[in-house]
C-alpha cells in the first residue's frame, strides 16, 4: 500500500514540476564585485593562478590576499561566478565531521564567518542548529560516542529523546526514533553571498578575477609549475590551485604532465516545495537512517540526501562544459528511495505540491572525503576538490590550510588523512572510479562500523597466494587497492579454541552474514570483512586463535600490501641522502635494518619506515600500505637534482610473507641450507637465502609485531611454491594463518605505534616515546632544529597505553579509537589505537595525553605527570578507570628461554642503546 501510494504521490508531483519555477542567481548579486574580462588582456607573469570561481577557490584567494598575497595571485572562473540557484546548493554548514582533522577545518570556516561579519559584510548565514535523528540502537551510540568526543572537539551538543526532537522540530514524525543529536551552533549559509563577501575583500587586496575565462592546461617544466595556458594567451606562474570542483579531474588530465585527481560526478538530488506555514528558523534535520536531509529556505522545505546505491553521471565521460549544462533530467524512480523517506518522516509533505525536483551532479572521491593538497606528480600544483556538496563547511579551513601550503610550504592543519597523496593511479581509472561512486554517497549517513569496508572496486590488487588465501578461508580487507586477509575463517571442524558458537553480538548460529559479506567467482566464495557492531565483534574468537598461534607455535601471514622501495647510487650519494631525510642514523653495516622515522621541518612524521641495508649503496624501504605514494613523493623530491640517486617502487615485485612464533626457526631450517642461528643471522638483520627449491630470497629477522619470527620477500614467480613449502612443513608445527586483525592485536598490546592512527605529520619521535631512534649527533637532517628545540622545551602531549579496568567485553561497548581520556576527572587526551589485548585480556587503548590547565592552554608533561594520575577513558559515554603504562609490558611468553633473552637483549640495545655499528 505504501509503495503504491508513493507512486501515485510521485506521479503527481511530476505531473506539476514544469508549473513552479525559483529565480535563480542574477549577475546583479555581483554588480558591486569588480571584474575583468580576459579580452582586457592577461598577465603575462604572476605568482598565483586559482582555476575556479566557486566558494573553495573564492576562499583561497581570500586567505592569500590576508597574507599580502592578493597582488601576486589572479583568479580565472570559466563562465560567471556563481551559476545554479542558490538553494539548490543546499548551504548546510556542520562541524561534526568523521575526524577531528576535518572538524578543525570546518571550525576555521567558522571563524572565516565570523570575521566577514565584523567587517560587515554578509555570508547568509543562519545559526538554526542541526537535528540529527536515529531510528536505531547503534545509531544512538553512534550518537552517544559523538557527544563524548564533543568534549575534546569544543562542540556544544546534547542527546535528545523522540519527543524533545519534534519540539526543536514540530513538522516531524517521531513515532519510529530512539532519539537524537542537537548541535546548537550548527546553521546554513548562502554559498553565493558568501562567495561574493570573499571575493570582496580578496580584490580590495589586490586580487584580480577573470570571468568567462577557461583553462586549456597547466605546464611544468623540471617538475614544477610553469604555465597556464588559456584561449587568451599563456600566463608564467609559480603556483597553480585546482579548485575548479566538478571539473576538477578533466583539468588535471588536460595538465602536462597530466595530473591524476580521482573524482566522479554522480547525481544528486534536491526537492524545493511551495511555501509552508514553517518557522525560519527550523533546524537543518538529518535523518540519518532515512538518508535525507532538509531545511527551510524562504518559507519552504528544500530536502535531499545520500542514496545507499547512488547513480554515476556522464558515464559516456562527457562531461558538460559550463554550469548552466550540469543539470540533468529528473529520474523520479531513483529519487523515489530518499522521497519514501521524507514522507515517512514529514507526512505533511504528501498533501503539498513541489516547486521543482532538481538533479544536480555532484563529484565524490573513491572513499568519500576531500581531494586537498600538492599533487604528486607537478610540485606546485594544488588541488581542492571533491568537496562532496559540503564546501562552504569545508571552504574556510580548506582555502587557508592551501594558502599555507603556497606561502610557507607547510600549513597548520594536519591534512595526510584528506591529502592526494593517499591515492595510487588505479583510483583514478574510470570504470573503478564510477562503480566506487555508486557505494561511496551513501557513507554519507550510513552506519560506518568499524574497520568498514567497500564492496565495489574488489579484487585489483592481488598477491600470487591469493586464491590460496581465499581458499585456506582467508575473509579479505582491502588497503590502497590491495587485498589483504582480515582474519581466517575455519572452514573445516573447529578446534577447540574456534567454538561453533556465536558471540553475544554475532546472529544466531547458521547466520553467517554478520560475519563477512560473500562474493562467489566460482569455487570457493570470497569474502568481504565485516563486523557490523560497535561492541564485541563476531570475528573475535577467530582471531584469538591466530593470535595465539603467534604467540605460542606459528603464524603465517600476508605482508604483501607494504610498500616497498628501493634506493641506491654509484657512490656513497644514497646514504647522505638517507641520512638528510631520515632522523636515525641510516650508516649501519650491510645487513642491518634500521627503524626510522622521516620527519618534516616541524619534526612531524612523514614516513615510518624501516630500511634494509642490502649493500654499501643500496637499501630497501619498506612503510606502511597506505604510504605508498606519500613516501616515494616524499623522497623524490629531496633526492639530489643531478640523478647521482635511483629511487624505484619495487611493491608489486615482492609476495612478503611473515612467520612468526617461537618454532620459526626450527620450521624455517628444514627449507633453506643456510645458517639461522643467532651468531650467523642476528635480530634486526637481513640475509638472502634459499626456501625449498627457491633462490634469491630476501629474508628480515624481525617481524614488525614484536613476535620471534622473519618477514620473507619473495620474488612474486618463486611466491607459490614457498608459501606450500611453509604450509607443508609447517603443518608438524602447527603452522597457523593470520590475518592483519591478528597484527593488530599483537601491536597494540606491545604498545607499537600505527602510521596514520598514532603516528602522523604532526606528531613527533620525542612525543610518542621514540627519541633513542634519533640521532642528533650524525649531522644535518630534516626536522633536526625542530626536535632539538622541542627536546629542550619539553614535550607537550605524551604517548601512553591505557588498560580498561572494567570493561566486559562481552557486554559493554567497545572502544575503537576516538575515546576521550580524563585525568583525576579532566579531558587530558584522546585514543587512537585500540584493540583487545588477549595476553592481558582487557581492552587496550593507546593515545595521547596533554596536561591543560583551565583555559585549554597547553603545559609540558613529564613521566611524573603521566604516572601520578589516575585515569579513565570514555566509551560511548560510560566511563572505565585504566591503568597508565608510559613502555611496552613485558608479556608472558612460550619462548624458549634462551631465544627469548637473546631477543630481549638485542631489542633493549636497540632501544636503549646506539644503533649497533658491527654485526656479531
Amino acid at each position: 500500500m505504501l509503495f503504491s501510494a508513493l507512486t501515485k504521490q510521485r506521479c503527481a508531483f511530476s505531473s506539476t514540476i514544469r508549473l513552479f519555477s525559483l529565480t535563480s542567481w542574477t549577475r546583479s548579486d555581483f554588480a558591486d564585485l569588480r571584474t575583468l574580462s580576459p579580452t582586457e588582456g592577461l598577465p603575462s607573469s604572476v605568482d598565483v593562478v586559482i582555476c575556479g570561481g566557486g566558494v573553495v577557490g573564492a576562499s583561497v584567494a581570500y586567505h592569500l590576499a590576508q597574507m599580502g598575497w592578493g597582488p601576486r595571485t589572479i583568479l580565472l572562473e570559466q563562465a560567471s561566478l556563481g551559476g545554479a540557484p542558490t538553494w539548490n546548493t543546499i548551504g548546510l554548514v556542520g562541524v561534526f565531521k568523521p575526524t577531528l582533522a576535518q572538524v578543525r577545518l570546518c571550525q576555521t570556516s567558522m571563524d572565516m564567518f565570523r570575521d566577514l561579519k565584523e567587517l560587515g559584510l554578509p555570508t547568509g548565514w543562519k545559526q538554526c542548529g542541526s537535528l540529527c535523528l536515529a531510528r536505531t540502537n547503534d545509531r544512538m551510540t553512534v550518537f552517544r560516542r559523538m557527544k563524548s568526543l564533543s568534549v575534546s572537539w569544543n562542540i556544544d551538543c546534547e542527546l535528545v529523546t523522540p519527543i524533545e526532537a519534534q519540539r526543536k522540530c514540530p513538522l516531524i514524525a517521531i513515532d519510529d526514533l530512539k532519539g537524537g543529536l542537537w548541535i546548537p551552533g550548527d546553521g546554513v549559509g548562502d554559498p553565493y553571498t558568501l562567495l561574493n563577501s570573499l571575493l570582496k575583500v580578496a580584490v580590495s587586496k589586490g586580487l584580480r578575477v577573470y570571468e568567462n575565462c577557461s583553462v586549456s592546461t597547466v605546464q611544468a617544466k623540471n617538475g614544477r609549475v610553469d604555465k597556464v595556458v588559456t584561449p587568451y594567451g599563456e600566463i608564467n606562474c609559480s603556483a597553480f590551485v585546482n579548485t575548479a570542483g566538478f571539473w576538477a579531474r578533466e583539468l588535471g588530465a588536460r595538465s602536462r604532465p597530466p595530473v591524476k585527481i580521482p573524482i566522479h560526478p554522480v547525481e544528486h538530488y534536491h526537492l524545493l516545495t511551495v511555501p509552508m506555514n514553517i518557522d525560519p528558523m527550523m533546524p537543518v534535520v538529518r535523518d540519518l537512517d532515512g538518508y535525507i536531509y532538509f531545511r527551510e529556505y524562504e518559507g519552504c522545505i528544500v530536502a535531499g540526501g545520500f542514496e545507499p546505491v547512488a547513480k554515476p553521471a556522464y558515464e559516456n565521460g562527457k562531461i558538460p562544459n559550463t554550469q548552466a549544462d550540469r543539470s540533468l533530467p529528473e529520474d523520479w524512480d531513483h529519487f523515489s528511495v530518499l522521497l519514501e523517506q521524507l514522507l515517512i518522516r514529514i507526512p505533511s509533505v504528501g498533501d503539498i505540491r513541489p516547486q521543482k525536483l532538481s538533479n544536480l551532479p555532484e563529484a565524490f572521491s573513491p572513499d568519500c572525503k576531500w581531494v586537498v593538497g600538492e599533487a604528486p606528480e607537478v610540485e606546485r600544483y594544488y588541488i581542492a576538490s571533491g568537496m562532496k556538496t559540503v564546501g562552504i563547511s569545508a571552504a574556510g579551513g580548506v582555502g587557508k590550510a592551501i594558502a599555507e601550503l603556497i606561502t610557507n610550504n607547510k600549513t597548520s592543519y594536519d591534512m595526510y588523512e584528506i591529502d592526494i597523496s593517499r591515492f595510487l593511479g588505479l583510483h583514478n581509472n574510470t570504470k573503478f572510479l564510477r562503480e566506487r561512486v555508486s557505494e561511496v554517497p551513501g557513507l554519507h549517513y550510513s552506519l560506518v562500523y568499524p574497520f568498514h569496508e567497500f564492496q565495489t572496486g574488489r579484487k585489483l590488487r592481488m598477491s600470487p597466494i591469493f586464491t590460496s588465501l581465499k581458499d585456506a578461508g582467508a575473509v579479505f580487507g582491502q588497503v590502497m587497492g590491495y587485498e589483504r586477509p582480515s582474519w581466517f575463517e575455519h572452514t573445516g571442524p573447529l578446534s577447540s579454541s574456534e567454538p561453533d558458537t556465536p558471540t553475544k553480538n554475532s546472529l544466531k548460529k547458521g547466520e553467517r552474514g554478520n560475519l563477512k559479506q560473500d562474493i562467489y567467482d566460482g569455487g570457493t566464495p570470497y569474502r568481504v570483512a565485516s563486523t557490523n557492531t560497535f561492541s564485541k565483534p563476531p570475528w573475535f574468537n577467530y582471531v584469538a586463535a591466530e593470535y595465539a598461534a603467534c604467540r605460542e607455535t606459528i603464524g603465517l601471514s600476508d605482508y604483501s600490501s607494504f610498500t616497498k622501495l628501493e634506493l641506491w647510487s654509484k657512490g656513497d650519494e644514497v646514504v647522505k641522502t638517507l641520512q638528510y631525510l631520515c632522523s636515525n642514523d641510516v650508516d649501519v653495516v650491510d645487513g642491518s635494518i634500521i627503524h626510522t622515522g622521516m620527519q618534516n621541518e616541524c619534526g612531524g612524521y612523514e614516513n615510518d619506515c624501516s630500511l634494509i641495508r642490502l649493500a654499501h649503496n643500496h637499501y630497501m624501504m619498506v612503510a606502511p600500505t597506505i604510504q605508498q605514494t606519500r613516501s616515494k613523493v616524499w623522497i623524490q623530491r629531496h633526492l639530489p637534482k643531478d640523478g647521482s640517486v635511483c629511487l624505484s617502487d619495487v611493491t608489486s615485485m615482492f609476495t612478503a610473507i611473515c612467520i612468526m612464533g617461537p618454532l620459526t626457526r626450527s620450521l624455517l631450517s628444514e627449507l633453506t641450507e643456510q645458517d639461522l642461528r643467532p651468531k650467523s643471522f642476528p635480530f634486526f638483520t637481513y640475509k638472502e637465502i634459499d626456501v625449498g627449491l627457491a633462490n634469491g630470497i630476501r629474508a628480515l629477522n624481525l617481524t614488525h609485531t614484536g613476535e620471534l619470527g622473519y618477514v620473507l620477500y619473495i620474488p612474486n614467480e618463486f611466491a607459490l611454491h614457498v608459501y606450500q613449502k611453509l604450509i607443508e612443513t609447517g603443518e608438524k608445527y602447527g603452522l597457523k594463518h593470520c590475518g592483519y586483525y591478528a597484527m593488530r592485536a599483537l601491536r597494540v598490546e606491545k604498545f607499537y605505534a600505527f602510521w596514520g592512527q598514532d603516528l602522523d605529520t604532526t606528531t613527533t619521535p620525542l612525543e610518542c616515546g621514540r627519541t633513542w631512534r634519533v640521532k642528533f649527533d650524525k649531522g644535518e637532517f630534516i626536522g633536526r632544529s625542530a626536535l632539538l628545540k622541542q627536546q629542550e622545551e619539553g614535550v607537550n602531549r605524551m604517548y601512553v597505553q591505557l588498560l580498561l579496568e572494567d570493561h566486559d567485553e562481552e557486554t559493554d561497548i567497545w572502544p575503537w579509537g576516538g575515546e576521550p581520556i580524563y585525568r583525576n576527572g579532566k579531558y587530558v587526551g584522546a585514543t587512537t589505537t585500540t584493540g583487545y589485548g588477549f595476553t592481558f585480556k582487557q581492552q587496550v587503548c593507546l593515545g595521547f595525553i596533554m596536561n591543560l590547565d583551565e583555559k585549554g592552554n597547553k603545559h609540558k608533561v613529564t613521566s611524573e605527570y603521566v604516572l601520578s594520575g589516575d585515569y579513565e577513558v570514555d566509551v560511548g559515554g560510560r566511563l572505565y578507570s585504566a591503568k597508565v603504562n608510559l613502555h611496552s609490558p613485558n608479556l608472558p611468553t612460550k619462548y624458549p628461554d634462551q631465544e627469548r633473552q637473546a631477543y630481549s637483549a638485542t631489542r633493549d640495545k636497540m632501544i636503549y642503546e646506539p644503533i649497533l655499528r658491527a654485526v656479531p
